[in-house]
């Protein structure tokens, strides 16, 4: 995954199913301050639905989705307001 934006904190959610990747990631976006980035690792299918649906709804900015080949999918999401 290639970006210019610092990583401030990561999330690993492997093995969890929906909602929790959301949830954990709601959760640790509350302790990161305006703008911060969070990289989060997750294996459910269903996430690539979910993440950016709640970027959109929170104010959040989803900079990047990619797959990889092991099946986790790897976000990176700016914390907005």
């Amino acid at each position: 995954m290639s970006t210019t934006d610092p990583i401030d904190a990561e999330l690993d959610a492997t093995g969890l199913l929906c909602p929790l990747p959301v949830l954990k990631a709601r959760k640790r976006l509350s302790a990161l301050g305006m703008g911060a980035v969070l990289l989060i690792r997750a294996d459910d299918p269903v996430a690539r639905i979910d993440f950016p649906h709640f970027c959109n709804e929170q104010g959040h900015a989803l900079i990047s989705q990619q797959d990889g080949p092991d099946g986790v999918i790897t976000f990176l999401i700016r914390k907005g307001g």
